[in-house]
């Protein structure tokens, strides 16, 4: 017995329908190999939460697995950019095995900050897996009222 993925609209590997091949083809070109070069292709990219507080912009980004020496957070020109990367390597020694896997990969994330932050007092901390980035927000200055005199 042999297992076939399953195709929408019917499309079935072989048809008595002259064009099935063509639409064969067609599926088998969006469906196996253009997923290579999406998502999985860009890599990985942690979801960020933007929280606007009244004095400060809190971002939170949950990265597991990874220390506080993998992580680096960057301010320049209105942008802040999360980067980080992990190396793992892992080795099993059994009486009738041998086993060795190595994983690396990394992420960068760059948001645009709004006007009106203090770059210079932007502050991170890591705990537990979370990044939290806390973006303080200038002190604005007051509105002034402009008097119009007669001519």
């Amino acid at each position: 017995m042999a297992i076939e993925r399953w195709r929408p609209w019917g499309m079935a590997r072989r048809g008595s329908e002259p064009f099935r091949s063509f639409d064969d083809m067609l599926s088998r070109v969006f469906d196996d190999w253009i997923p290579r070069f999406g998502a999985e292709g860009r890599g990985w990219s942690p979801a960020v939460d933007m929280i606007d507080k009244k004095d400060e912009i809190v971002l939170r980004a949950d990265l597991p697995g990874l220390e506080q020496k993998d992580l680096q957070v960057n301010v320049d020109n209105g942008m802040l950019t999360i980067h980080g990367s992990r190396k793992e390597e892992h080795e099993g020694k059994e009486e009738d095995y041998y086993s060795r896997e190595r994983w690396s990969g990394s992420f960068t994330r760059t948001m645009t900050l709004p006007s009106g932050i203090d770059p210079d007092k932007i502050k991170a901390t890591f705990k537990n897996g979370v990044l939290e980035v806390h973006v303080p927000k200038a002190a604005q200055a007051a509105g002034k009222s402009i008097e119009i005199k007669a001519a």
